[in-house]
């Protein structure tokens, strides 16, 4: 049997005894650990990232699945990606336990139904250019684990984020990316280091993959969405400075063709 590190006891005792500034403190502490936990994962956040890329080249989709805390973090991250990189809302889809409900409200025994997660990659058509990616701090999700086991029995790339080693999600897994923050500040409350790790992997996973694909020039996203003035300043002055154009030159030219690199392209087209 594997150990959840995720259970064992806070290192910190009495907690509603301390003061304001000792919680935060010893809060901070702990969340130090987060990023050297998720700096050990990096070779398997590599050998999964570089097996995505040429599935989704090929038209493949990421599928992020899990329930409560670990299902909301991986819906955020699919929700990104659309304003972030120009990219279609089905490239990367996020399915958290219990449906879109469950975002604001816990949907009572969701996580438990091993058949559900599998039955909603099949409504999305999933094939064998897709990906699934589990995420569950404890690695003992049946949502999860049934949709994964599924997954790999018909061929399709599966992957996880636990905080825990040697889980049941990670044998159900390809390319299992383990994280091991330690226990929680408050005992068992995962959504504080693990949810802070696997926002950083997440991160780490659709910006690799989109920067792979061509979204990102230089530095710069230059296929964001203009859906506010900020970002529609942003665009403008990546352009002022790859045209040397005038502002007002650059932000006609952004709003007429709708993207920084839509805006690039048909300029440097005409001159």
């Amino acid at each position: 049997m594997f150990t959840k590190i995720t259970e064992q006891p806070s290192l910190y005792n009495d907690l509603e005894k301390k003061s304001v500034l000792e919680i935060l403190t010893d809060i901070n502490a702990e969340d130090q650990k987060v990023a050297l936990a998720t700096q050990e994962a990096i070779p398997q956040i590599e050998k999964l990232v570089s097996q995505i890329v040429p599935r989704m080249q090929r038209g493949g989709r990421i599928f992020y699945m899990g329930a409560g805390t670990s299902g909301r973090l991986g819906v955020l991250d699919a929700s990104e990606i659309p304003p972030t990189f120009g990219m279609p809302p089905t490239l990367i889809i996020g399915l958290i336990a219990g449906g879109d409900t469950a975002l604001r409200n816990p949907v009572e025994n969701a996580e438990d139904d091993t058949k559900r997660g599998w039955e909603e990659l099949v409504e999305h058509g999933i094939n064998e250019n897709d990906t699934v990616i589990g995420i569950a701090a404890s690695g003992t999700t049946p949502y999860v684990i049934g949709a994964l086991h599924e997954a790999r029995a018909h061929g399709i790339l599966t992957g996880c984020i636990t905080s825990n080693p040697d889980t049941p999600m990670a044998a159900e897994s390809d390319v299992p990316i383990e994280m091991i923050v330690g226990p929680e500040y408050v005992t068992g409350s995962s959504r504080m280091k693990s949810g802070t790790g696997q926002k950083m992997i997440l991160n780490m996973i659709s910006t690799s993959v989109m920067i792979q694909l061509g979204r990102v020039k230089g530095n710069k996203m230059v296929n964001m969405q203009l859906s506010n003035q900020k970002l529609v300043d942003r665009g403008t002055r990546m352009l002022v400075e790859e045209l040397n154009l005038s502002y007002d030159q650059a932000k006609a030219l952004l709003l007429m063709h709708g993207s920084v690199k839509k805006a690039s392209d048909a300029y440097k087209a005409n001159h």
